[in-house]
């Protein structure tokens, strides 16, 4: 699916238009990214079947086999990423006979034995997380979303997801002490310090690695919550506009959608057909809603 008119310069309306390309493929990602070629996405971001989930949609790949199931396919992401890429894996371990099953870890070790650096780890925080009650443990409010890159130098737009400063500042710097012009070190000399002048005049700040996002759905229907502003921060910090997209366990489609509104390309990857049709009715309309766009625009001129 294309998406034939692309603003490229703000304040200029459908000018120097440049197409964005949407497109779904249906299969497994292992036999699907085959034909693609080396080097080809800026970014991957995916959130994968976890394991012995979702067993009536994906079949449910057993904890103690899923290093050994997941493995190949990273293989292929690592092929077709960019050497400046990014790779962001969002997954979460599940509790087995009582304790956390260690298959995440485990993943982690080999995927960097595979040629992968495990580069940072975000904390996706679910703000709405699912009531629950378990004899020795409370529910889950947190998911893992791990970067993976192939080389230290990798491209990172790091103004694009930063935070308004918040009231604390108003009136913490209004009136700054001594130590607030010098770095004031760590009563415990732990070796950190800070210059709280170096914040005077602010208004954004660059965020933490611990993500706030309620969690959402597009298809009750569908076995997996993925909500739109995850994928949506990843690809403003990792890529441009134009730059290549995958999701290689799309799902309903939301990496794609959002790619779609960033002015990203994208390709998404589903096994299940219905789901490929879903993705595919959540991308056109926003191809249509642009060609009546220019239509307005070239009935005006």
């Amino acid at each position: 699916m294309i998406n034939p008119f692309h603003e490229k310069e703000k304040g200029e309306h459908m000018k120097n238009i440049e197409p964005i390309e949407t497109k779904i493929e249906n299969g497994d990602c292992l036999e699907i990214l085959k034909k693609y070629p080396e080097n080809f996405f800026n970014l991957i971001v995916t959130s994968p079947p976890y394991a012995d989930s979702r067993s009536k949609t994906y079949g449910g790949i057993k904890p103690d086999d899923y290093v050994e199931w997941f493995l190949p396919r990273a293989e292929e992401f690592f092929r077709v990423l960019k050497p400046d890429g990014t790779f962001i894996l969002n997954i979460k371990e599940k509790a087995v006979n009582g304790e956390r099953h260690t298959y995440v870890m485990e993943l982690i070790l080999a995927l960097r034995k595979q040629g992968w650096l495990w580069t940072e780890e975000f904390v996706w925080h679910k703000k709405n997380c699912f009531p629950g009650k378990w004899p020795n443990r409370f529910r889950d409010a947190w998911e893992r979303c791990l970067q993976f890159n192939k080389s230290k130098k990798f491209n990172m737009y790091q103004d694009e997801v930063m935070v308004p400063m918040g009231d604390w500042a108003k009136t913490r710097l209004k009136k700054l002490s001594s130590t607030d012009h010098t770095r004031d070190e760590s009563k415990v000399n732990s070796g950190f310090g800070k210059n709280i002048s170096n914040w005077v005049g602010r208004n954004m700040a660059f965020p933490t690695n611990v993500l706030h996002f309620a969690t959402e759905c597009y298809n009750k229907n569908h076995s997996a919550v993925f909500p739109k502003a995850l994928p949506e921060w990843f690809i403003k910090l990792f890529t441009k506009e134009n730059d290549w997209v995958l999701d290689p366990f799309a799902g309903s489609g939301t990496t794609l959608e959002v790619s779609q509104d960033l002015m990203r390309n994208s390709v998404g990857i589903e096994i299940l057909p219905e789901y490929c049709e879903l993705v595919n009715k959540r991308t056109a309309p926003y191809q249509y809603k642009l060609c009546e766009e220019e239509a307005v625009y070239e009935s005006n001129n």
